[in-house]
């Protein structure tokens, strides 16, 4: 029985996992109008996957880092109820947080059980040192390097872009809109209700209204081609990148029980993950693509070549960076450069990242008690 409870959570925590996360790679590709949602989805989907498939190779390190070795007690991690408690606290903290719209960090929300747990546990034996270099040194810092990484980057990659002679087009809107007459002695209500009429309309407009396209040729090849398929491409190493990160820290809870395998546990997770982004990703890739900064497919393709060459070196080496942090960071970084940030949901996303920690702790400290750990 504990066993399938262990399993149970594991999973649980997969799926909400890839519900906040799977879209984060490709929210660029659906933003910039680059490509439709289901097909962005599909994208994610299939790289997020393959990601979590090779994540062990990649990505040992992060086994051991999630293990809660050197955090907690030895005596703690032996026991059952240790990591079904931080599994169930950081399933429930990232669900709420998907079912709400926002984009939180599964790391933080891994991190923030395990000391939770800990200290139901043992609460005079977690390792602050560990947890302050470890875990919330990396966290603050990710996107604060994915946020100059994109502002320094934008400049040179508009000055290649400028030197190759691809220049940016702007698009004319034709369409229609409602107009109003309001005949005199009628009030605008009742104006509205007897002389509105639909006429055709033309403007110019600017980006955020009408996507940016790219005019010119490179090595031969159209621009747009070049630069939707870069984008592309990029996108889906960040997913890679995403899976290959946040696998590992999942599994290294469900490896905690010492009954399971390790190709089970990662084929779990894998398909755990996957089947959470197809189902239920929608609101929070409608905050990543929409409501964070309007963007074009150049400045996507920038944060995404910086969040994943970030991850992918975090991964390897072991560090506890998030990729919903180092994703955003991207993002707000193309917001400062556009000038069209919107700080209203930014500020959201940043409410949601602190109170990620305080929620996963407190959940996962009364679920050991639940559990028969107290």
């Amino acid at each position: 029985m504990e066993l399938l409870a262990a399993v149970f959570f594991g999973v649980a925590l997969a799926y909400a996992n890839g519900a906040n996360d799977n879209f984060k790679g490709v929210a660029t590709l659906f933003g910039s109008g680059t490509t439709d949602y289901r097909v962005a989805l599909g994208w994610a989907t299939a790289m997020t996957f393959v990601g979590s498939l090779v994540a062990l190779a990649l990505a040992s390190e992060l086994l051991q880092t999630f293990s809660g070795r050197g955090l907690v007690p030895e005596s703690v991690l032996q026991t059952r109820q240790f990591p079904m408690a931080v599994a169930c606290a950081a399933a429930f903290t990232v669900w709420l947080a998907t079912r709400l719209g926002l984009p939180v960090s599964t790391t933080h929300a891994i991190m923030g059980a395990l000391v939770g747990a800990g200290l139901a546990a043992a609460p005079t034996q977690i390792n602050f040192l560990r947890l302050g270099s470890d875990f919330f040194l990396p966290l603050v810092l990710s996107p604060l390097l994915a946020l100059g990484g994109v502002i320094l980057l934008c400049p040179a990659f508009q000055w290649i872009r400028t030197r190759l002679g691809v220049q940016k087009e702007i698009c004319v809107c034709v369409g229609t809109e409602v107009m109003a007459r309001f005949p005199a002695g009628t009030t605008p209500p009742q104006a509205i209700a007897t002389a509105a009429m639909t006429v055709p309309t033309v403007r110019i407009a600017e980006e955020r209204i009408c996507r940016e396209q790219y005019a010119g040729t490179f090595v031969g090849v159209n621009a747009k081609t070049v630069l939707d398929a870069a984008h592309f491409a990029s996108a889906g190493a960040v997913c890679f990148a995403r899976a290959v990160n946040d696998t590992p820290k999942i599994a290294a809870i469900l490896l905690a029980s010492q009954a399971l395998s390790s190709n089970f546990v990662i084929a779990a997770v894998a398909l755990a993950m996957a089947f959470g982004g197809l189902i239920s990703s929608r609101q929070v890739a409608e905050t990543m693509a929409h409501r964070v900064t309007a963007m074009n497919a150049g400045l996507g393709f920038t944060a995404n070549l910086v969040t994943s060459v970030l991850v992918l070196l975090a991964s390897k080496f072991g560090l506890a960076v998030s990729t919903t942090h180092v994703s955003c960071g991207a993002l707000f970084g193309t917001g400062v450069v556009n000038g069209q940030a919107r700080w209203k949901t930014i500020a959201g996303i940043i409410a949601a990242w602190i109170v990620t920690l305080p929620v996963a702790a407190a959940s996962a400290g009364l679920g050991f008690f639940i559990l028969g750990g107290g």
